[in-house]
């Protein structure tokens, strides 16, 4: 190759080739972890959803024969009854407004 121009040619020809290959890997690379970053987000996301039902029909189970939600008990505590609860709180406020009368009457 004694002129120049022949190889420079030649030169540039094969920067052309070499960057077109890494251009494809880099490109073919980056398509492949989008396709993993699909294929994960979309199992996560099917993932999330069947823990949410799960919750949801194990909580509409509860709800219709009458136990305290899952969610609501300590990890091995026994079932509470709900209304039970709920009375026993409403006598409880009713007890401190009393007090709080009591004690509003008295400071007066």
């Amino acid at each position: 190759m004694s002129n120049p121009l022949v190889q420079a040619f030649f030169v540039g020809r094969a920067v052309a080739e070499v960057v077109n290959e890494r251009l494809e890997v880099a490109l073919t690379d980056a398509l492949s972890e989008l396709g993993k970053f699909d294929a994960e987000t979309r199992d996560q996301l099917r993932q999330f959803t069947e823990e949410v039902l799960e919750r949801a029909n194990r909580a509409a189970e509860a709800a219709n024969t009458g136990q305290a939600s899952t969610s609501t008990r300590q990890p091995g505590s026994a079932p509470v009854d709900v209304q039970a609860e709920i009375d026993e709180l409403r006598a409880e406020i009713a007890l401190l407004r009393t007090e709080l009368q009591h004690h509003r009457r008295t400071s007066a």
